[in-house]
C-alpha cells in the first residue's frame, strides 16, 4: 500500500485497478488515506481525482479532474461545515462532487446527498456524478464498484452499502428518514421559497461528523443563503470566499491600453502584463473608474487581461456584475430596492473598519475601543422579543464627544437578560447613559432596569425610554445617513455595515431592512446617535458623591436644542 502511495500519479489508474478489482477491503483502506500525503503537496485524494476521474472542461473535452485555484484553496481549508460564496463557474460545485464520490466509494455504509436548486441543474450535477463512475476502470465497475441502480439521480454501490442521490430543492420533507453522511446543498441562494424548510430538513439528517458544504453565487440581500452567510461564526461554519479572478479564463488575452494612463509597477505586486512590462490603468477607466481598478491591481495583482476582461463584463452585465462575478463578500450581495444611505459612504466605512480588539459572550459582544477614562459613552438599545427565530435584540456603545463605535452587542435575547447584559456593559463603559427604545419589547426591558435599580436611562417626555415614532424615526435615519456620509470611519462593525447596505426605501413609502434581511444594528446606532445630538446640549454634573448620582443639565445651547430631556 504504501508503495502504491509513492508512485507518480500518471500510474493511478492502471494500478489501482489491477489492486482495487472486487476488493472492498482495499478500498477501506484508500477511504482512510485520503488525507494523507502521497507525493510532494499532492494527498492521496488528489492522486486518486487526477487518476480515476474524468470531466469536461470549458472546450468540451474529457479530461482528468486536476483541482484549479479555489479547489485547492477549499481543499486546503475545509471543514466539517463549510458555507462557501463565490462568483459563476469556479468549479467548485464539480470539486466538492468529486471528493464526496470518493469518500462514498471508499467508505461502506455512505449516503450522500447533493442538492440542485431546479430539476435542469440537479440534471447536470448528475451527469457529473454518472461520468465519474463510467470512467471508472472497468474493473471496478465489475467488481466492489457494481451498480444495483444508476436512475432517477441514484447510483447505489450495494457490495458497500454505500449511496450517491442528487435531488432538488423543491421536497421541503428532503432528508427525512435518512441519515446523510456527506451533503452539498448547491446554489442555495436560488432555492425556492421554502427554502429555509429544506435546508432545516436536511441539516437534521446529518450525522454529527458527517460533512456539510452550502454554496452558492450571491442572489440578493436576503434569503435563507444570505443569513446563513452572515450567521456563519455564530452557527459555526467556515466561511469560504473566492472572487472572479480566481479563474484562470477569466481574461482578454489581447489586452491592450486605452486613452489616458497612470503606470503602475507590477513586480511588487507578483502580476505582469503580457508582456511582462508594466499594467496600464486609466485615470477616468470607461467602466467602472480607474480607482477601483487601481485598488484591485494593488491589493490583488490583477493583471492588465483581467483588468480588461472586467471592464467587458461590467459593460455587459451593468448592475448585475457585482452580483454574478463578485470582487467582495460584501458588495456582492445587492439589496432589492433603492438604498437608503449612500453607498460610496458605506463603502468607506468598510474599507476602514479594523478587526476587534475583544471579543466576549460567544463573540455576542464585539469590542473595538475599550472605555477610556473621563469620557463619556452612550449605549444605544433596540429590544426584541428574545425568540431564537426571531429579531436579534442589540445595542451600540458609542462616544459621547465623537459619535465613534466602541462596542456591539447582538444576540436573542429575552427581556431580563438583555436588561441585565446592557447595565453591564453601561458600567463597562464609564457608566454610560442606556438609551432603551420604549416601543413594544422595550418596556419589558425598562421595567427590568427599573427593577435592578438602573440609574442612568434615558427619559423621554417624563418617561424611561426612547420613544421611536411615525415622526421621530425618519429624523433618526436621517441622521445616521448624514453621519455615515461625513464621516464614516466613526463605523467599525461589519454587521452594521452590511444591515446598511440593505436598509432600503419600501414600496408604501417608508424605509426598512429588505425582505429576508435586519435592521437590529441599524435601529441602536440611530438610537444611540439620535441620543446624542438629542443631548449635545448638556453636560453631566456631579450631584453626590457617587458618579451613578450625576445628572444631565442643560448648558449654554441655541433655544432650538433646549427641547431635549435625558437624566442620568
Amino acid at each position: 500500500m504504501r508503495d502504491w502511495l509513492g508512485t507518480a500519479e500518471a500510474a493511478v489508474p492502471t494500478r489501482l485497478g489491477e489492486i482495487v478489482t472486487g476488493d472492498i477491503l482495499l478500498l477501506e483502506r484508500l477511504g482512510l488515506a485520503l488525507d494523507q500525503r502521497a507525493a510532494g503537496e499532492l494527498r492521496v485524494r488528489d492522486l486518486l481525482m487526477q487518476g480515476l476521474l474524468k470531466v469536461r472542461d470549458k472546450k468540451k473535452r474529457l479530461v482528468p479532474l486536476i483541482a484549479n485555484r479555489a479547489q485547492r484553496e477549499y481543499a486546503r481549508n475545509c471543514t466539517k461545515r463549510n458555507i462557501v460564496l463565490k462568483a459563476r463557474q469556479m468549479g467548485l460545485t464539480t470539486y466538492v462532487a468529486a471528493r464526496f464520490f470518493l469518500q462514498t466509494i471508499t467508505q461502506p455504509g455512505t449516503l450522500t446527498v447533493q442538492v440542485a436548486h431546479s430539476q435542469e441543474s440537479a440534471e447536470e450535477i448528475f451527469k457529473i456524478v454518472r461520468r465519474f463512475w463510467e470512467n471508472l476502470p472497468k474493473g471496478m465497475q465489475r467488481g466492489a464498484l457494481a451498480t444495483s441502480r444508476a436512475n432517477v439521480r441514484q447510483l447505489v454501490f450495494p457490495r458497500l452499502d454505500s449511496e450517491y442521490r442528487v435531488a432538488t430543492a423543491a421536497d421541503s420533507n428532503a432528508g427525512r428518514g435518512m441519515t446523510i453522511h456527506h451533503l452539498h446543498c448547491s446554489e442555495v441562494a436560488r432555492w425556492p421559497r421554502d427554502g429555509g424548510e429544506t435546508l432545516a430538513s436536511l441539516r437534521a439528517a446529518v450525522a454529527e461528523e458527517g460533512e456539510i458544504v452550502l454554496e452558492s453565487t450571491p442572489n440578493g440581500a436576503g434569503g435563507v443563503f444570505y443569513e446563513e452567510w452572515q450567521r456563519a461564526e455564530e452557527t459555526g461554519y467556515t466561511r469560504h470566499f473566492f472572487p472572479w479572478w480566481w479563474e484562470e479564463s477569466y481574461r482578454v488575452s489581447d489586452a491592450k491600453t486605452q486613452g489616458p494612463s497612470t503606470s503602475l509597477g507590477m513586480t511588487e505586486m507578483g502580476g505582469r502584463t503580457a508582456e511582462g512590462g508594466r499594467l496600464h490603468v486609466g485615470t477616468r477607466g470607461p467602466h467602472g473608474g480607474s480607482d477601483v481598478e487601481r485598488e484591485l491591481v494593488e491589493r490583488f495583482g490583477l493583471t492588465a487581461e483581467q483588468i480588461e476582461w472586467r471592464r467587458v463584463n461590467r459593460a455587459q452585465l451593468r448592475g448585475m456584475a457585482a452580483q454574478e462575478y463578485a470582487e467582495d463578500p460584501v458588495s456582492c450581495f445587492r439589496a432589492s430596492g433603492e438604498c437608503v444611505f449612500e453607498m460610496e459612504g458605506i463603502e468607506r466605512a468598510v474599507a476602514g473598519a479594523g478587526e476587534a480588539v475583544e471579543a466576549r459572550d460567544n463573540r455576542r459582544l464585539m469590542i473595538w475601543l475599550p472605555a477610556q477614562a473621563g469620557k463619556q459613552y452612550i449605549v444605544g438599545v433596540d429590544p426584541a422579543g428574545g425568540g431564537s427565530e426571531g429579531d436579534y435584540s442589540c445595542a451600540q456603545v458609542i462616544e459621547r464627544q465623537t459619535g465613534m463605535q466602541c462596542a456591539e452587542l447582538h444576540g436573542h435575547f429575552p427581556p431580563r437578560e438583555l436588561a441585565a447584559k446592557v447595565m453591564e456593559l453601561a458600567g463597562l463603559y464609564n457608566h454610560a447613559l442606556l438609551v432603551v427604545e420604549r416601543n413594544n419589547h422595550g418596556y419589558g426591558v425598562l421595567a427590568h432596569l427599573r427593577a435592578a435599580g438602573a440609574e442612568n436611562v434615558f427619559q423621554d417626555g417624563g418617561q424611561d425610554g426612547w420613544l421611536t415614532s411615525a415622526v421621530s424615526r425618519p429624523m433618526m435615519i436621517e441622521n445616521l445617513g448624514a453621519v455615515l456620509a461625513t464621516e464614516p470611519g466613526l463605523f467599525r462593525s461589519p454587521r452594521l455595515l452590511n444591515e446598511c447596505r440593505t436598509f432600503v426605501r419600501l414600496a408604501d413609502g417608508n424605509s426598512g431592512a429588505a425582505a429576508g434581511t435586519h435592521d437590529d444594528c441599524v435601529m441602536a446606532m440611530a438610537i444611540a446617535l439620535g441620543a446624542r445630538q438629542r443631548s449635545a446640549g448638556f453636560r453631566r454634573v456631579e450631584v453626590g458623591s457617587l458618579v451613578r448620582e450625576s445628572r444631565w443639565v442643560m448648558g449654554d445651547v441655541h433655544p432650538s436644542q433646549r427641547r431635549a430631556e435625558a437624566v442620568m
